[in-house]
């Protein structure tokens, strides 16, 4: 057993950690996979987190139980998947650490304020949380206004966490244009206030809040159509084709914003381009990145994503709209839906130029009209919805729609973070990537 022991350890020693991360895709690689890992719990928590006391509060005022039982499945589902996601980004804090020292340090100093108060954000959310859950059976029935309360306190404290986060993110992304270079000393909370007000935080705020509660409901009317398979009573079932319908409802609403906010994010990214570029490469900033070199794939897949969600919501809108006792609003759901799928595919086909440059920007804003009527429709539709039969067509599409709308959200992180490379924090050539990119002398 002693000479098993002191083998393994001789091995372990001999094993290049370098090498190893190299041969899977570098450090790059695998410090990205656990961000992505973490931002995957993260946004569901702080998408369920806001939408479960929303929905309890609703349902209080409309005496609906089922909207009792939906926050409090999200509220568990938070807190069971918690520990998960917190794991990862520890992960992700030692891989910064390790592979990356010298940016890591400068922004835990620079952002000293904000990030303690980021912290003390997650704890009074997880405070929040976990009074909120633990004593759901007596507050909600006992004290219901304090237990709403609780639940938004959760809500609140989350989101300040996330756009704190937000701030020190587009900083990395634009270099904060205007605001002082990082470096490894605690600046003021003046300073650190001008990185974190940097050209895109705003746009990006709304953005990533849209997104949390948009891309969440559509995983929860996923996991509702599933679920629906699964349950054996009627009351079940009519609670999970209640649930996919919520899902939908808010998930396409939400995503009805996001183009929008998308082209204002994109144009502020535009805006953000550094005065001083350290080089002819860096002239652009992040925008150039993304619009004309190796990110502009990512770019366009992304693009190519949203619209297939915005069809995929039509179809599922088409479809769930049958329940209606007089199948009320198929016909003009169809015509809009059809519409929106036409432009749509039309605005990321080949042809999207023609017959003139800007024709790709109208058949969008087409697709997002046309789905908006398909969705005020569908929501005077639904008033009169019978559940607990729904067809098999519409819980593929929204399984379906779980699905991209994950990896959509995923994937425009990864085009984000790409936008930048290869600055950690763009046009300060201290904060790089990799060691051996140009101009010389760059560090990590």
């Amino acid at each position: 057993m002693g000479a098993a022991t002191l083998s393994g350890l001789h091995f372990l020693a001999q094993i290049n950690v370098t090498d190893g991360f190299e041969q899977v895709g570098g450090a790059r690689f695998i410090t990205g996979s656990s961000m992505l890992i973490h931002m995957f719990f993260a946004e569901i928590f702080v998408g369920f987190a806001l939408a479960a006391p929303v929905l309890q509060a609703w349902g209080a005022r409309t005496g609906s139980p089922r909207m009792d039982r939906l926050a409090h499945s999200m509220a568990r589902f938070n807190v069971l998947t918690f520990s998960t996601g917190a794991t990862f980004a520890v992960l992700f804090v030692v891989l910064l650490v390790g592979l990356y020292p010298a940016v890591t340090t400068s922004l835990f100093t620079h952002f000293f304020y904000f990030i303690a108060l980021a912290m003390l954000s997650m704890g009074l959310a997880l405070w929040g949380m976990y009074s909120y859950y633990y004593k759901w059976d007596r507050y909600s029935v006992l004290n219901k206004k304090r237990h709403i309360a609780l639940g938004f306190t959760m809500g609140l404290f989350i989101w300040v966490w996330m756009v704190i986060m937000t701030g020190i993110d587009t900083f990395m992304t634009t270099g904060g244009p205007g605001a002082p270079a990082i470096s490894q000393n605690v600046a003021s909370f003046g300073a650190a206030l001008q990185g974190i007000f940097n050209p895109m935080f705003t746009e990006m705020v709304l953005h990533r809040t849209f997104a949390n509660l948009s891309w969440p409901a559509f995983a929860l009317a996923g996991w509702a159509s599933f679920m629906y398979i699964r349950a054996k009573t009627s009351e079940d079932k009519a609670f999970y084709d209640w649930t996919s319908s919520v899902g939908l409802t808010w998930g396409v609403g939400f995503l009805l914003l996001q183009p929008i906010v998308g082209f204002a994010m994109m144009y502020s990214l535009k805006m953000s381009a550094p005065e001083n570029p350290t080089g002819a490469a860096t002239s652009g900033g992040s925008y150039a990145r993304l619009t004309q070199g190796d990110t502009s794939n990512l770019l366009v897949m992304n693009l190519i994503f949203v619209v297939v969600l915005f069809v995929l919501g039509n179809l599922a809108m088409y479809f769930g709209s049958e329940r209606h006792p007089d199948q009320a609003g198929r016909v003009p759901i169809r015509f809009f839906a059809l519409l929106a799928a036409v432009t749509g595919l039309y605005s990321v086909s080949p042809l999207a130029d023609f017959p003139f440059l800007y024709m790709r920007y109208i058949m969008l804003l087409i697709m997002i009209i046309a789905t908006l009527a398909a969705f005020v429709t569908y929501l005077r539709a639904r008033l009169r919805f019978r559940y607990g039969s729904p067809g098999g067509g519409y819980r593929v599409v929204l399984m379906a729609a779980g699905v991209l709308a994950a990896v959509l959200a995923l994937n425009m992180g990864l085009m984000k973070s790409n936008s930048r490379v290869p600055f950690t924090v763009y046009n300060q050539p201290g904060y790089t990537v990799e060691p051996s990119q140009p101009p010389t002398g760059f560090g990590q």
